[in-house]
């Protein structure tokens, strides 16, 4: 393995919808960039939503996804640090990740340092303002309680519940994201702007918004959406000086969004 330097970010695959036929192309392509990234990485940020459901009962996981989830086991093996941040959509992931493939697991975002530039990553749900409802919902979800209820059910009916009601989330159906909105009208473009009024930021690193964006919101301080791996198959990668948006052709080098 060469001299391990970059540091990569994808998010938004939501496996498992809208059919097994797809999810299995879409983690197949996932596996393949993996294996490309990993002789040049230090590490690798999993942004969220990678499954479109996820929910870990004591003894038991969604069945399904084993090339990426070996994947990322072996990467994590290897000493590459892997992180997954969980989504709205996988946001009941518990210690799974950590004790059988070594991944560290997010829950908020963070900030870290990488060779001098400053970085804050999330999800991105849930920031910002507006989007009242969805806040109640996942204040809801994240309750404890809650989750004990749901794993009181029984997982072959807990997790078809769940998946007949994922089938019907926009993305399962296809309909296109919205436009990005601009500076000043982007929930989590006026979250950096607040957010780096109090703290020193370089990056603002982001999935849920399946939109691949790179922009400078203010002089020297850059928001970045890593789209996803629905219809972009696109991920942002930092080689210690530069941060880049690529897009992944699968078989072919990386292009530049």
């Amino acid at each position: 393995m060469g001299m391990a330097k970059k540091t990569y970010f994808i998010s938004d695959s939501h496996l498992g919808v809208p059919d097994v036929a797809s999810s299995l192309d879409r983690e197949r392509s996932m596996v393949q960039w993996l294996d490309q990234v990993r002789d040049d990485a230090r590490a690798i940020y999993l942004l969220g939503d990678i499954f479109d459901f996820w929910f870990e009962y004591s003894t038991v996981v969604p069945k399904g996804f084993v090339r990426l989830l070996g994947k990322l086991a072996e990467i994590s093996d290897q000493g590459i640090d892997v992180h997954f941040f969980t989504g709205n959509h996988d946001m009941w992931a518990f210690d799974y990740f950590e004790k059988e493939l070594g991944v560290t697991v997010h829950r908020h975002p963070i900030d870290i340092r990488i060779d001098g530039k400053v970085f804050h990553l999330g999800h991105g749900d849930g920031l910002g303002p507006g989007d009242r409802s969805y806040k109640l919902l996942k204040t809801i979800f994240g309750c404890r309680l809650c989750q004990r209820l749901f794993a009181f059910m029984h997982p072959s009916l807990g997790i078809r519940l769940a998946m007949f009601f994922s089938k019907r989330s926009r993305i399962a159906n296809q309909k296109q994201e919205e436009e990005f909105l601009g500076k000043e009208r982007e929930w989590l473009v006026q979250y950096c702007r607040e957010y780096v009024k109090n703290r020193p930021v370089d990056y603002f690193v982001f999935g849920h918004r399946h939109l691949p964006v790179f922009t400078e919101i203010i002089p020297k301080v850059f928001y970045v959406n890593t789209g996803d791996w629905i219809k972009d198959f696109s991920y942002a990668v930092f080689d210690g000086k530069e941060l880049k948006l690529l897009y992944f052709k699968q078989g072919r080098q990386a292009t530049e969004c």
